[in-house]
């Protein structure tokens, strides 16, 4: 077998591999004489079978399966001998002449076929002693603590009827139809469908049109729906409502007790604080780690410059891209709405691509050198909770991770990089800083992911270089719809 390198261009490699028809006839013979003994042929007894009857009926389908096998087999062990790794599945050519395939078959040609693959570049690391981050920690009060069990309080509340007018903070049940144009359009309806005045769920100016009904009244509101309402055909439009009272409710007075912890399914009041300050201060530690995640990246992109497998960078883009282009159709705008142009939208978004495959690639070396691996324990972890997002389509969604080819990747990689940044920040330099909540939660526009703000057509739709905070807003606000479901219903 001869193995030529024929090309050695930056990160491309392509290799020819001639395996010599004497070759591949004496392969065949070998196999031939281990099936001769096996074979059942009427009008021979078995094992009796000449090897010549045996390679007129059964020759070129072994012949088959060697060239697969060798086709199968061969590029990773060449890869292997010269010590490189392949960015993507190396791609096979050859010939797909009949004749000359006929010649292979028939062991009077040469097997010839064509390695085209892109290396892994070597990755030298170097020190992150001069890495450096901040890390902002937020005191949870006990204000804060109250705020929110209060809010909890209210979803639980209980409402009681009325004989009165609607005030702020009452519960009005109504059927609706909603007309633009005069005409009845989809996701605009609903029966028995409950409000609580003031909860900014409807589109804005529905709920204060709402003040001072009553049950059994009839009503037509008119609002128009936001500019930016997810639902193309009705973004900018006015609409008539024509409601119908059903009931009145006033809430029902509550109280932080024990007796509301208990209705919420805890022990005590105290308990429930417990909880409520654990969850505060999780939420907190996400977007806490992720700036420090952010900072520690930006650090590594300043440290490693070398050019990363175009097929790499290609996805990458293509997966970027197709984000941002359904966000520009959900939201109804163009790239010129953005300030920007798709040329140049397009190149500040493969620059992304660029920097993420980069990253990436000094990522896997990092854990790998430091022998870092994914248990099954956090694998089985990271598909429940895939499956948890997902209630009613576990079936579905655990037939897609056995049946498809790459998909476990899927969840192994975001569970190495982060056990990589764990090994990181036990390396760096890392200085708590003290901040208001304010402070921690500004938008910070995402420097270092985003190339440029103006070719962000949707700032945090776009898919984030670093994070997982990937397409956090990609769904339509409930404030700009009529009813949550009718939103869900309109922008699908």
């Amino acid at each position: 077998m001869q193995v030529t390198e024929t090309l050695a261009e930056g990160l491309k490699r392509e290799i020819k591999v001639v395996v010599p028809a004497k070759d591949m006839e004496q392969r065949m013979n070998e196999r031939l004489a281990e099936v001769k003994d096996k074979v059942r042929i009427n009008g021979f007894r078995p094992g009796k079978v000449p090897v010549a009857h045996v390679k007129k009926m059964y020759g070129k389908s072994i012949m088959a399966e060697l060239v697969n096998e060798i086709i199968r087999d061969k590029p990773s062990a060449i890869l292997s001998e010269r010590g490189e790794k392949s960015a993507t599945q190396p791609e096979i050519v050859m010939t797909e002449d009949e004749k000359e395939a006929e010649k292979i078959l028939s062991a009077q040609a040469d097997l010839e076929f064509t390695l085209s693959y892109e290396i892994i570049p070597a990755i030298e690391l170097k020190s992150v002693d001069g890495i450096k981050v901040t890390r902002e920690v937020v005191d949870v009060s006990d204000e804060e603590i109250n705020e929110q069990i209060e809010k909890i309080a209210e979803s639980a509340r209980t409402f009681e009827t009325k004989k009165g007018k609607a005030a702020e903070g009452d519960r009005v049940t109504m059927d609706y139809l909603g007309k633009v144009d005069g005409e009845a359009f989809d996701g605009g309806k609903d029966e028995d469908a409950e409000l609580v005045i003031g909860s900014n769920r409807f589109i804005p100016g529905f709920e204060a049109q709402l003040v001072g009904v009553k049950a059994g009244d009839e009503k037509v509101i008119t609002v128009t729906f936001p500019a930016d309402y997810p639902a193309a055909n009705l973004a900018g439009k006015e609409a008539t409502f024509d409601i119908t009272v059903k009931e009145v409710a006033s809430p029902a007075k509550t109280e932080i007790n024990d007796e509301l912890a208990t209705k919420l399914g805890v022990e005590s009041v105290e308990k429930l604080k417990e909880i409520v300050r654990g969850q505060i201060e999780s939420q907190y530690g996400n977007v806490t780690r992720q700036k420090v995640k952010r900072q520690i990246l930006d650090q590594l992109d300043a440290l490693y410059k070398f050019e990363s497998p175009s097929k790499l960078v290609d996805a990458e883009f293509e997966n970027i891209w197709r984000q941002i282009n359904t966000d520009l159709a959900q939201s109804g705008k163009t790239f010129a709405d953005e300030d920007t142009t798709e040329e140049a939208a397009r190149e500040e978004y493969r620059a992304l691509a660029e920097r993420r495959v980069r990253l990436g690639l000094v990522l896997s070396e990092i854990g790998e050198k430091a022998g870092i691996e994914v248990t099954e324990e956090e694998m089985q972890r990271s598909l429940f909770a895939q499956l948890q997002q997902f209630p009613g389509q576990e079936k579905q969604i655990l037939d897609f991770f056995r049946n498809t080819p790459g998909a476990a990747a899927s969840l192994r990689a975001p569970i190495f990089e982060e056990k990589v940044i764990d090994k990181l920040l036990a390396e760096v330099s890392v200085t708590d800083k003290k901040v208001t909540k304010e402070e921690l939660l500004a938008d910070d526009a995402e420097e270092g992911d985003k190339p440029a703000k103006k070719a962000a057509p949707k700032k945090k739709a776009a898919a984030k270089a670093d994070d997982a905070a990937e397409g956090e807003e990609a769904a339509p606000k409930k404030k700009a719809a009529p009813k949550k479901k009718a939103a869900e219903g309109d922008a699908e």
